[in-house]
């Protein structure tokens, strides 16, 4: 190449150069610099055509096309300049070769500094992993050392709980044998020796020698202990002895140590059982002989007059005077009897007075108050349910006992007391005819059991059930003499029976609502069924009674007013959707329909056997009959017919003395009679010829007859113009 060429002709006459390595090597960096140019040969075709696509882009380029200048000697004049330019940094190049030599000599001592330091880098990098081996051996040291630190720790503390679980410090022996056991300390210290008890005898097991040293300390701090909880339980337990002692105080006391009795239990059951024993009987005779004393002196406050076996819903209120001397079936004491039967306010009893503080007999008896039988009753049930909801709930406390154990333990306490209740109550119910206070003690029972079951103390069902099923026979025995006496009612001995209701009615409709009432909230088959009978004898006994009346009229106001009466006072005691109004409510509909229907026959007969026969007539042809009835019919509308309305309200209105039953009977009354005519004049208009009959007989409207029974401001429907069928 020309320019190889030029470099080792000018390389020769290098003469006034300090060094002749330094030409060298300045002539070997420019060989290397002209090897590294890429070959012609190299070049593709791609590259020369975007190359010339390139170059023609070129400023020169485009000067020498626009000035028609010739290639070759453009191509030429370039190549010349090349050349100079190439020479000149030759020169330049040669010029600065002391520099470029000086450079590389720099550059080589700077490699061998580098290539020192990359050694003792290594080295060092060598130290650094020698350095964390053993930095990583020191670690491994340090856990295992870290672990046996730990596990002597773990040794040093669970012997030291052994130790401190077994060894007596002087304090505990000091305070256990000298400190009262009411004491706050010596609760806390038996805590600890309870625990150390059964530590001890748990290791004994394990064999653990040092078990013997501390043995004979417990078991004397044992004994010790032992001595002192028994005799401060059985001073509290003989505290029930004394009389007028409230129970809640030594139990209270008792359930605040209720640990004593676990102590005993577990280190010593002899004692336990008998700690139980004399709780057991101590508290049996305590509870017995206490109701045996309040019940006989609540039974001193009971009233002085009760019912007996003439006390009955049948019996014969009439005075002694209207009596053969020898009689005995009436009573004089109508008051007291009246209220055999009503219940009043006697059901307070089972309200506000449920829950109320009981009866102290002294303090009533200083004021000469006197209770009916289910006041004393309730008195007595509600304290034996309080002291019963009581003991129980302590038994199961301190004695830590639970389901079986804890109900055969509390009947051993009230088995007596259970039997002398039952016993008192079936003595005085034997002779008692007060179906209303058998009745409110059953509901008593009734709510007390439910109360029992709130306060967790199911174990007085059977006893609460005892006592209704005794309730219910005598209740049961009550009504059947009840239903007996009513049977055995005769009428005729009578001396006289009023179109007003009967007092035998009038006593059962407010047993009846009585009954209703109780039984409410706390439904008894067996008491409904009986209600029933009795019901029915009742209203069979109405019937009987009202065939005393001659005439129909008279039967059937007897009969609707004491109907009226029964319905009345259930209405009172219950609501009118109830059974029992219910078919009270139909058999009183009825009676009123009869009786509108009768009582309208003496003032307006013909009128209503016109009515009634009519259409038969008709069809039948017999038409002049009924001609000649008209006669007779406007006979009925003659002069003032306003006084016949008169009359038949007089009528309805004396013989139902309750506004509130004659107002709607008059209604219906009127109504019906509406409704006849109605009929009549239909019957009128339908037959030509009893038209014509008609037209000469001044009948009055409908319109007419209206106003005039509006004039008693009865309040009408519209249902008067309804059709008979």
């Amino acid at each position: 190449m020309a320019t190889e060429e030029t470099f080792h002709t000018d390389n020769t006459g290098l003469g006034d150069l300090e060094s002749e390595q330094l030409y060298l090597e300045a002539a070997n960096i420019l060989q290397k610099l002209q090897l590294d140019k890429p070959a012609d040969e190299d070049w593709s075709l791609d590259d020369m055509e975007a190359n010339i696509e390139e170059n023609l882009q070129d400023q020169f380029v485009q000067e020498a096309l626009t000035q028609d200048i010739d290639l070759a000697q453009y191509s030429e004049q370039i190549e010349e300049k090349l050349q100079v330019h190439e020479k000149a940094f030759v020169q330049d190049f040669i010029n600065e070769a002391n520099n470029i030599a000086n450079l590389h000599m720099q550059i080589s001592s700077c490699d061998k500094i580098l290539e020192s330091m990359d050694h003792m880098l290594k080295n060092f990098q060598n130290n650094l992993a020698n350095i964390s081996n053993e930095i990583r051996h020191l670690q491994q040291y340090s856990a295992e050392l870290n672990i046996k630190k730990k596990n002597r720790e773990l040794v040093r503390g669970q012997l030291t709980q052994v130790v401190d679980e077994m060894v007596v410090p002087q304090s505990m022996i000091q305070i256990i044998t000298d400190v009262p056991v009411t004491e706050r300390q010596f609760l806390e210290q038996l805590h600890e020796l309870s625990h150390k008890i059964k530590f001890v005898k748990a290791q004994s097991f394990h064999d653990a020698i040092a078990c013997q040293d501390v043995q004979e300390v417990l078991e004397k701090l044992r004994i010790k202990t032992i001595s002192k909880i028994r005799e401060f339980i059985l001073q509290k337990i003989y505290q029930f002895r004394k009389p007028m002692t409230n129970y809640e105080v030594p139990q209270n006391a008792l359930l605040r140590n209720r640990f004593f009795f676990e102590f005993l239990l577990t280190n010593d059951r002899q004692i336990a059982d008998e700690i139980r024993r004399e709780y057991l009987d101590t508290l049996s005779k305590v509870y017995c002989s206490y109701f045996k004393a309040y019940s006989s002196k609540l039974i001193k406050l009971q009233l002085d007059e009760k019912p007996d076996k003439d006390d009955m819903l049948g019996a014969d209120d009439r005075p002694r005077s209207n009596l053969s001397f020898f009689s005995t079936s009436a009573r004089p004491n109508l008051k007291h009897r009246a209220t055999v039967f009503s219940l009043g306010n006697r059901d307070c009893v089972l309200k506000q007075e449920l829950e109320a503080p009981i009866i102290v007999p002294h303090a009533q008896q200083k004021i000469e108050v006197k209770y009916p039988y289910e006041y004393i009753f309730r008195s007595e049930q509600y304290a034996l349910l309080d002291n019963s909801c009581r003991e129980y709930l302590f038994l199961c406390d301190f004695f830590m006992l639970q389901n079986r154990s804890a109900t055969e333990f509390f009947m051993e306490i009230f088995d007596k007391t259970f039997e002398l209740i039952q016993k008192n109550v079936k003595t005085y119910i034997s002779d008692s005819y007060d179906p209303i206070a058998i009745l409110l003690c059953m509901h008593l029972v009734y709510r007390y059991q439910v109360i029992a079951n709130k306060r967790n103390v199911p174990i007085l069902n059977k006893f609460h059930s005892a006592l209704i099923q005794l309730f219910e026979s005598r209740f049961e025995i009550i009504m059947k003499a009840n239903i007996d006496s009513v049977q055995r009612v005769e009428p005729h001995k009578f001396s006289s029976i009023e179109l007003n209701p009967h007092f035998i009615v009038r006593r059962y409709a407010e047993f009846s609502g009585a009954v209703t009432r109780l039984n409410d909230e706390f439904a008894n088959e067996k008491i409904s069924t009986l209600m029933t009978r009795l019901q029915v004898e009742i209203l069979n006994l109405i019937v009987r009674m009202s065939n005393e009346f001659p005439q129909r009229k008279e039967q059937l106001i007897f009969i609707i007013n004491n109907y009226d009466l029964m319905l009345s006072v259930l209405t009172a005691y219950t609501s009118e959707d109830s059974p029992e109004c219910h078919d009270v409510k139909e058999l009183l509909r009825d009676r009123i329909n009869e009786y509108v229907k009768e009582v309208l026959i003496p003032y307006f007969s013909p009128l209503i056997t016109f009515v009634r026969d009519g259409d038969q007539s008709i069809s039948d042809g017999n038409i002049r009959q009924l001609e000649n009835k008209l006669t007779t019919i406007s006979k009925l509308f003659t002069g003032d017919f306003r006084k016949t309305f008169d009359l038949i309200h007089n009528d309805v209105i004396r013989s139902f003395p309750s506004l509130k039953l004659s107002q709607p009977i008059l209604k219906d009354v009127f109504t019906q009679f509406l409704s006849d005519y109605h009929d009549f004049q239909r019957l009128l208009s339908s037959n030509t010829n009893i038209k014509t009959a008609a037209a000469n007989i001044p009948f009055p409207n409908l319109h007419q007859l209206m106003v005039e029974i509006k004039k008693f401001k009865l309040p009408f429907d519209g249902d008067q113009f309804r059709q008979r069928p």
